[in-house]
């Protein structure tokens, strides 16, 4: 008979998952794609990514071990059956509310999407835990600054225009980076709010990424936290196929991590969304691996920070 020895990271989140108050981060998954415009999927999202980590080494890309770092995973919020839309929106943003009163007293907080709209709930319960300014780092490949959309005020092209309603997020301390589609309601926006800063992914490419950072990361340095969010399609197509919306001519792999990896060393970064992979359009998983990628990473820099 064989007997099979499966290593310790052959569990969740590599066998990093503990059920301590004191981890140093939280994740908390929202399964809803309610709010998406065009193809649907996202939400099947948290439970996908949470399956493939006990086939990821706890370690980051550098060979620096994980051990150590505790993960605590709330679950996900679990949404009501309701009659309309409306009424769906209501329910989801009542329950992260909750939900998130076992996360955000953590040090850190990663959200799994879902659609993009689901910032929109989980920056708000930040903003209000937070004392002084807090900083909005939006990396996608849309500018979601639509008022609303095809009817939706909470739509997922609306997500960073609600987000600017928030009393602690300015346009000063606001950036977009990865931005390859436009509409004329959003530039007719950022026409009338001059300071939010926007780097395309075009720009990215010719200027390169130190240019790009010298220019983005002063705008946070008055703030107490910035908060991330990371829509998987900044990625190319090539990168991140398995997306409702993708939009060619986006940034590697690569260029993701070099960027985040400056953003984390230099910012308070309080927080982070990770929204829009679409499992039923990544039947290879290249989208959920590159997702998990990064959120390791995420997990070194977070890990570093507790050790110095």
């Amino acid at each position: 008979m064989r007997i099979h020895n499966d290593p310790p990271h052959r569990r969740p989140w590599s066998g990093l998952s503990t059920d301590d108050s004191q981890a140093d981060l939280g994740i908390l998954g929202i399964p809803y794609d309610g709010a998406a415009s065009f193809r649907k999927g996202a939400a099947q999202a948290p439970t996908r990514i949470r399956a493939q980590t006990p086939h990821v080494a706890p370690f980051t890309e550098r060979g620096v071990s994980l051990a150590g770092l505790g993960v605590y995973d709330a679950g996900d919020v679990h949404l009501d059956n309701v009659p309309s839309p409306t009424d769906a929106w209501e329910s989801l943003t009542q329950q992260v509310s909750r939900k998130l009163e076992q996360v955000l007293p953590l040090p850190f907080l990663i959200t799994l999407g879902g659609d993009h709209s689901i910032t929109i709930p989980v920056v708000r319960e930040l903003s209000r835990r937070i004392n002084g300014p807090l900083g909005y780092l939006h990396l996608d490949a849309h500018l979601d600054l639509m008022n609303a959309f095809e009817g939706l005020d909470h739509s997922h092209a609306c997500t960073a225009r609600r987000v600017l309603e928030l009393p602690n997020v300015a346009p000063e301390h606001t950036a977009f980076l990865g931005i390859r589609s436009w509409l004329d309601d959003e530039v007719a926006f950022l026409d009338a709010t001059p300071l939010i800063h926007v780097e395309s992914a075009a720009t990215i490419a010719n200027d390169g990424i130190a240019a790009v950072l010298s220019r983005t990361l002063p705008i946070f340095k008055d703030v107490d936290a910035v908060y991330i969010t990371v829509d998987i399609d900044v990625l190319d197509p090539a990168y991140a196929p398995g997306t409702g919306t993708p939009e060619a001519g986006g940034l590697s792999t690569r260029d993701l991590l070099e960027i985040m990896e400056s953003v984390f060393e230099t910012l308070p970064v309080r927080a982070l969304d990770l929204v829009e992979v679409c499992p039923r359009l990544d039947p290879s998983d290249i989208t959920t691996f590159a997702a998990i990628k990064l959120l390791y990473e995420v997990f070194g820099w977070i890990h570093a920070r507790d050790l110095n």
